[in-house]
């Protein structure tokens, strides 16, 4: 063979048959993995693993839909977890919706006595959020809302009546734009409980209603932006201690 070749040719480990791959062989091939230590070592990482997201999350809400089950008393406005929204018709092409924030208010709740509930929210108008800042801007100016002269919203309960344990009519004076109407909302029970996070017993409702804007003075652009306005409040209540 050509010298040359013969360096390059790679070298062979060569082992007697059934010698072990002990010694000086062992350095020449890496050893084969422990297959029973390998699956012992990611059993204990699953396990630590789940061990560790098991105690970042929080436990499951047990939340209720049975009267029977919820707490009376007063409750306040969760402002993290409310929304407000409205949705008019833009120019007949499509819904546009906006929503309002920084809700706050009180309900005295009495499961056993729904009739006897009261609510009250107040609801700041330069909280409003719509995907187009100009649009929000105009919307905030004195040719709509005119969140100066009348920074806010309030509706004030004035009856409930039961359809069903879990949901209820509410009819109220809501306020806006500096006009008073009589509005009645469809107000359906979501859940209540004890939340998982605080540990507040928490109750939460989904409320929707219809008005027209040129009944509060509110006419830029009607008919061709709709009069009609369809109102959700996504309540949530934390029970006073």
């Amino acid at each position: 063979m050509c010298p040359g070749l013969a360096v390059l040719r790679p070298r062979r480990n060569r082992l007697k048959p059934g010698a072990a791959k002990t010694g000086a062989h062992a350095g020449d091939l890496p050893a084969a993995p422990d297959t029973r230590s390998v699956l012992v070592k990611l059993s204990v990482l699953a396990l630590g693993l789940a061990a560790g997201l098991a105690f970042a999350a929080p436990a499951s809400a047990q939340a209720t839909r049975d009267p029977a089950q919820i707490q009376a008393g007063t409750y306040v406005v969760d402002p993290n977890h409310t929304q407000a929204l409205f949705t008019v018709n833009h120019f007949g092409f499509s819904p546009y919706t906006g929503i309002f924030s920084d809700v706050s208010g009180t309900l005295d709740l009495q499961p056993a006595k729904p009739a006897e509930s009261k609510l009250k929210v107040s609801i700041p108008v330069k909280s409003l959020y719509a995907p187009s800042q100009h649009l929000v801007d105009s919307l905030k100016s004195d040719k709509w809302l005119d969140a100066a002269q009348f920074p806010e919203m309030t509706f004030t309960s004035t009856k409930v009546t039961p359809e069903g344990k879990d949901k209820a009519k509410v009819a109220g004076d809501l306020t806006l734009h500096g006009v008073t109407k009589p509005v009645t909302l469809e107000v359906t029970l979501v859940g209540a409980g004890a939340n998982p996070m605080n540990k507040k017993v928490t109750v939460g409702f989904e409320a929707k209603g219809t008005i027209k804007r040129s009944d509060f003075g509110v006419k830029t652009f009607v008919p061709a932006i709709s009069d009609e306005v369809h109102l959700v409040l996504n309540g949530a209540f934390e029970r006073k201690d």
